[in-house]
């Protein structure tokens, strides 16, 4: 079941080859009709590959073809990949002068050396490349390219609609949930959609099994039609299966508008209930087409989708989707004794169960992963065979057509090709790991796995749109929103992640140092663990197993190597590094050698204590994209030509620097016209950022954090959409001492702002609020900001009619909030927590019409005047949708004594 994902790197490897900037370097390198050739054979062999791909399971052959393609388009990326990079390096010997231009010419890398080394290098790949795609006539591939429609796989389950529900353990409170939502009037429409939502092997066909055959469902509903909808949405096909269904007899030959008018015949305003099991299919249109034709039955008629996607709820459903969760671990335990034992001879097994318990844990309350796992171990009463199931990893355990995985797999198979090597990436994190999208989308981008849109969209804005796709089809789960918008985190379930290894092999690999079979297939590495007293004569030995890493990272905090030899090994082995981790070092310095890393586009060094100084020749790294020195306490400044990497997006760094960026030195500034996120933090020294910031006009997001002698911002970030800033006890960021403000236009995109302990804040500056356009949101977080007391009058007059979230925390001093709040007229959230003296909320809380969200928390006062009914703020606040006073939500009916705040009317409920 393990991907080639050639497709994936065919596809990116054209893209790369048909860039401008390729072509032009191949051009004046005279090898641009090797690239054409390179590009002809790409394309024609592309054509093949999903066909290939799909046939590949059941063809070793074809899998060894796939293996050889795959060998070469890497191999091929990475002589591209030295076009761009020597395209860069024109650009900085460009900018340097003369004196730089006649030094680059005798260097090993002038144009002469580069041609005729580069020249070699494309013949070798367009022959290797050649001979290699030749050998697809032997598999009679089919063409399946661009404009050919992926082929859909075989997903069609057996359609029956029975199950004993003594069989089933742990869905009777779903069970009764969804009967009363059917029980439901709709005043509004005949027909109405519930979608059952969850992943793969969660239950939710069982579960719709369950109500379709409760005796109350029979009794209310006049017809019952069950269809398993499965791959493709073809409205005839489920036509005549919702006739069969419901007639018991066949309608096999019927032209479409025969089976259209039987279809509203049988059904004759009837009272119907309809399950829908298993819908993939996204096309609003074709539901819309069925739809219509079963509007015209009685009211009271309900549909019931069940489906993986919420993407497909939301096309589908007109009722909110009810979301199946997992089972608890005794429900699982119970589930698990039914499948493992015979008769009730778990009673005889205590130690067995006991193991029991512990392998249901692991399965995080997916009943079909528990039935999976039972039915491993029915009527085996030998320990050894339990330990080895507790012990093991799913994607170990022989896989039945039943399983969980093949039944995940299918939501795999769905995927769009760009999204399968991202999922397959996440499988080098370890299982239970908060993820977070910044985290994830610097990682895919320094893999190359996130393909550049045509609208010239942010990278970062794709990689969220990526996530996105993966949380609407429940690969991920359980987000949490830290900052609207920008910052968010989420999990990956077990199982989900047991598939990722699955399909990620032999590409990805989690390994240990003492590991012995190591396939040379691997070219992503994740490292477990590093046994500290033979670290240095192990690492050599470990990494002479290997040669085509492009990721090394470590899947736990505080396993990372320690010694120096580490990163030389890395740097001698494996030029083609894209991605690496080299978290927790222990040295001074890194080597200069890390200059022939040139492919690399992520460095990890966070929280090396001993590192002081990175080497100038680190500079040369053009294609670097990320680069983290947060937490390296001893670090002193960024190094002299910082500026030359002009790729860097995304830095974050711990310095003793007074001034950032150095004003001493000549820094270039390429680096900064194309830096995204910004990240400063724990920086004793830090006084100021220069207005050599200025060129920071990319910037997108500036976090300052731990900076106690900050006194001052930047008031010139054009492209700013987030600023957070916290625990800068120096930092007055209004006009305390009467001065005139800096550029109030300076942050005219400001989207997200987050304060938090700053104890020299009073009042907050007019730059800060002025919002250009009325589409703007601006999330404004206050916390522990002892000394502000309110907005001053005249920010109360200024236009923030944009703001969308304020959140007030820490603020003891705090006596009111203006009246000026009146103007926020698209707030929604607003969070006051932890201001003991704020006493009452202003009069014109009223005008807050689109509030949705109110949350008092630890404001005893505040909280006693808005309670319900009786609190003398009430009226204020009576409108708002969801009310929670010291983390409970205030449950109100509106009633009379509302209806004068609220515009509303309604019951009285107390």
């Amino acid at each position: 079941m393990a991907e080639s994902f050639a497709f994936n790197i065919a596809d990116k490897l054209l893209g790369k080859a048909t860039s401008l900037v390729v072509e032009q370097v191949c051009l004046a390198g005279g090898v641009y009709s090797e690239l054409e050739n390179i590009k002809a054979t790409l394309s024609t062999v592309r054509a093949v590959l999903l066909d290939a791909e799909e046939q590949q399971v059941n063809n070793h052959q074809l899998t060894d073809w796939l293996g050889k393609l795959k060998d070469c388009f890497y191999d091929a990326e990475d002589v591209l990949d030295e076009f761009e990079y020597d395209s860069l390096q024109r650009v900085v010997v460009s900018e340097g002068g003369i004196k730089r231009k006649v030094r680059h010419f005798f260097s090993s890398s002038n144009p002469l050396a580069f041609r005729f080394k580069m020249g070699n290098k494309m013949k070798e790949i367009r022959e290797r490349l050649d001979k290699v795609a030749a050998d697809a006539d032997k598999f009679n591939l089919k063409k399946m390219g661009v404009n050919v429609p992926v082929p859909v796989l075989n997903r069609k389950r057996e359609n029956y609609s029975f199950v004993r529900a003594s069989d089933v353990i742990g869905r009777d409170d779903d069970k009764e949930n969804i009967i009363q939502l059917l029980m439901q009037s709709s005043d509004e429409e005949n027909v109405s959609v519930l979608p059952l939502v969850g992943i793969g092997g969660l239950g939710k066909t069982t579960l719709a099994k369950l109500v379709y055959n409760d005796g109350r469902v029979v009794a209310d509903f006049e017809k019952r039609m069950w269809v398993c909808v499965s791959d493709e949405f073809d409205v005839k096909r489920l036509i005549k299966e919702i006739i069969t269904s419901a007639t018991h007899g066949k309608c096999d030959d019927l032209p479409m508008d025969e089976l259209a008018r039987l279809l509203i015949n049988v059904l004759d305003d009837n009272k119907f209930l309809l399950i829908l099991d298993d819908v993939w299919s996204k096309n609003r249109d074709k539901w819309l087409e069925l739809k219509a034709l079963l509007d015209g039955s009685a009211k009271g008629s309900k549909i019931i989708v069940t489906t993986r996607d919420k993407l497909v709820a939301s096309v589908m459903g007109t009722c909110p989707m009810y979301e199946l969760k997992g089972l608890s671990d005794e429900e699982c335990l119970s589930l698990f004794i039914t499948c493992a034992f015979k008769d009730d001879r778990d009673k005889q097994y205590p130690r067995l169960v006991g193991i029991g318990k512990d392998i249901v844990k692991k399965r995080k309350g997916l009943p079909l992963a528990v039935k999976t796992l039972g039915g491993l171990l029915y009527l085996k009463a030998e320990e050894k065979d339990w330990l080895r199931v507790r012990d093991s990893e799913i994607w170990k355990l022989e896989q039945k057509k039943d399983d969980v995985l093949p039944a995940l797999k299918l939501s795999y198979d769905e995927l769009p090709f760009y999204l399968k090597q991202c999922f397959a990436s996440c499988s080098l994190y370890p299982k239970d790991i908060q993820f977070n999208n910044i985290q994830l989308i610097e990682m895919w981008m320094g893999q190359g796995l996130i393909q550049p849109s045509e609208q010239n969209e942010e990278m970062k804005d794709i990689g969220n749109r990526y996530i996105d796709e993966l949380l609407q089809k429940s690969f991920f789960q359980d987000v949490e929103e830290d900052v609207p918008g920008f910052f968010y985190c989420f999990k990956m379930h077990d199982l989900v992640h047991d598939l990722a290894l699955l399909v990620a092999q032999p590409e990805c690999s989690m390994l240990n140092f003492d590991s012995e079979n190591i396939s040379t297939k691997v070219r992503h590495v994740s490292i477990l663990k590093i046994d500290e007293t033979k670290e240095e004569e192990t690492i050599s030995r470990f990494f002479g197993k290997l040669n085509n890493v492009r990721t090394i990272l470590f899947r736990d905090h505080d396993v990372g190597p320690k010694c120096e030899s580490f990163v030389i090994t890395c740097l001698l082995r494996f030029k083609y590094m894209r991605v690496l981790n080299v978290a927790d070092l222990s040295f001074e310095e890194l080597p200069n050698s890390i200059c022939n890393l040139k492919h690399l586009r992520y460095l990890n060094l966070i929280d090396n204590n001993s590192i002081k100084k990175l080497p100038n020749s680190i500079c040369k790294l053009h294609h670097l994209q990320t680069l983290h020195l947060f937490g390296c306490d001893s670090f002193e400044e960024l190094p002299r030509d910082v500026g030359k990497m002009m790729s860097l997006r995304h830095l974050s760094v711990t310095t003793q620097q007074m001034a950032f960026p150095h004003k001493e030195r000549e820094v270039g500034r390429r680096c900064f016209n194309s830096l995204r996120i910004l990240i400063i933090g724990g920086c004793p020294n830090l006084e100021s950022l220069m207005e050599g910031m200025r060129n920071f006009t990319a910037l997108r997001t500036l976090i300052i954090a731990e900076c106690p002698r900050l006194s001052s911002l930047p008031k010139h970030l054009p492209a700013l959409e987030n600023l957070i800033i916290g625990d800068c006890e120096s930092l007055d960021l209004g006009n305390r001492n009467g001065e005139k403000e800096g550029n109030i236009q300076g942050f005219g995109s400001l989207r997200n702002l987050l304060i938090s302990r700053l104890p020299m804040l009073e009042i907050l500056p007019r730059w800060l609020f002025q919002v250009p356009t009325s589409n703007t949101l601006l999330y404004l977080a206050i916390g522990y900001c002892e000394n502000f007391r309110a907005l001053s009058e005249e920010e109360e007059s200024l236009s923030l009619t944009s703001l969308d979230t304020l959140v007030i925390k820490g603020c003891s001093e705090l006596l009111a909030l203006p009246e000026g709040m009146g103007h926020l007229t698209a707030l929604r959230q607003l969070q006051i927590e932890r201001c003991r003296n704020l006493a009452a909320l202003p009069e014109k809380m009223r005008r807050l019409t689109a509030l949705t969200q109110l949350k008092i928390e630890d404001c005893p006062e505040l909280a006693e005047r808005c309670k319900p009914r009786r609190g003398e703020d009430w009226n204020k606040i009576a409108h708002v949708q969801d009310i929670y006073l010291d983390g409970q939500k205030i449950q109100v009916r509106k009633s009379g004594l509302d209806e004068a705040a609220a515009g509303t009317s309604g019951e009285v409920e107390d």
